[in-house]
């Protein structure tokens, strides 16, 4: 999926609603059925499978697929009209917006983290995150990642004077391989760290040849 969300933003910029980054999963989107939307959202509502495939390379097969089930589950809807006397498909998307809309008013209050987390970092970097910025941040959260957690490791990673996400990344899964998961265990884990490089840079500073030493 990477891959072709990376090949979209070759070919343009793509405005993507943050509730749909944050609630895809949660609306039983598959992969290709959320790239698909993001695509929709930003093209015309004429309905053109064949550029639609070229684009998000899919086959043509791919895109009847995912366009009849997106209408299946009434997140859009194909709709005939008439434009000079030809009769034309054109794609209305107030299924998705509606459905975006209910799970915003509906959302419980312990899912507003989620925005916030994308706020934070968006904070921190001084712009907007990216498309593939905000899966990767998804991708740490459905890996058990805490919000707490995921923002320690961006104010380390920010501290260290890099701003990215694979940097991000690997602090996290460094973390997931000692067994860090709270804030104490960071804080302990920062303690024992910084108590092992005092350590050594006595031993560094030790004049060997002092017999008084």
């Amino acid at each position: 999926m990477l891959e072709k969300i990376m090949h979209i933003l070759e070919h343009g910029t793509y405005q993507i609603p943050s509730l749909l980054i944050t609630n895809y999963k949660e609306l039983k989107l598959s992969d290709i059925e959320f790239i698909t939307l993001i695509y929709l959202m930003n093209t015309d509502s004429m309905f053109a499978p064949k550029e639609i495939g070229n684009t998000l390379h899919l086959s043509l097969e791919e895109v009847l697929e995912t366009i009849s089930s997106l209408e299946a589950k009434g997140f859009i809807k194909i709709e005939m009209k008439k434009r000079r006397e030809v009769r034309e498909e054109h794609i209305n998307l107030e299924g998705i917006y509606q459905k975006l809309a209910f799970s915003y008013v509906e959302e419980p209050k312990e899912k507003e983290a989620a925005p916030n987390l994308f706020t934070t970092f968006e904070t921190e970097f001084a712009r907007p995150l990216s498309p593939i910025e905000y899966e990767l941040i998804n991708g740490w959260k459905e890996n058990d990642f805490s919000d707490e957690l995921i923002t320690l490791a961006l104010k380390e990673a920010v501290y260290n004077g890099v701003t990215n996400l694979r940097y991000i990344d690997k602090i996290l899964y460094e973390w997931k391989k000692k067994g860090i998961r709270t804030k104490e265990q960071v804080e302990q884990s920062r303690v024992a760290f910084k108590s092992k490089k005092e350590e050594k840079q006595e031993l560094f500073d030790y004049d060997w040849l002092d017999d008084n030493a």
